[in-house]
């Protein structure tokens, strides 16, 4: 289970001088902006967007990578980082939907919302869940680079 959900990107300009993004990690989507500052506030939707559909198909989240020096990392929008968290820490302890509900003692209804990537969580809520899983929140706050 990835411990951060922070991916590096790479960063190139095409024909067009534009300032193209991906995350090579996933293999797949791009995103683009005139700017560089613009180019990669719009990474941060692409990751977003990246974790969630890996989430909606049931598949494995990447391992981020080590970023190069010509790489920017891109850091998710809270939300969806918690979402990841819980995803995977639910998948890696091997229980059902039913089961983990009866644990938290709440709707099986209710762990399938905080197990959408599409649905808004309350953070309390995903940090009680991940407990339950054995697991904690880490927040770390840096500088923009």
């Amino acid at each position: 289970m990835p411990h951060s959900y922070n991916y590096p990107a790479l960063v190139e300009r095409d024909e067009d001088g534009r300032y193209v993004v991906t995350i090579p990690d996933f293999g797949w989507g791009a995103t683009d902006d005139a700017t560089l500052d613009e180019a990669l506030t719009e990474a941060r939707d692409l990751l977003r967007e990246l974790l969630a559909a890996t989430m909606r198909d049931g598949d494995d989240l990447p391992t981020p990578s080590r970023a190069t020096s010509q790489q920017a990392v891109i850091v998710p929008p809270l939300p969806i980082a918690l979402k990841a968290a819980l995803y995977e820490a639910f998948r890696s302890a091997g229980v059902s939907q039913r089961s983990f509900a009866r644990d938290l003692e709440i709707a099986e209804s209710e762990v399938r919302r905080m197990l959408n990537p599409d649905h808004g969580t309350k953070p309390a809520a995903i940090d009680r869940a991940l407990h339950q899983l054995g697991k904690r929140i880490s927040v770390t706050v840096g500088e923009f680079a």
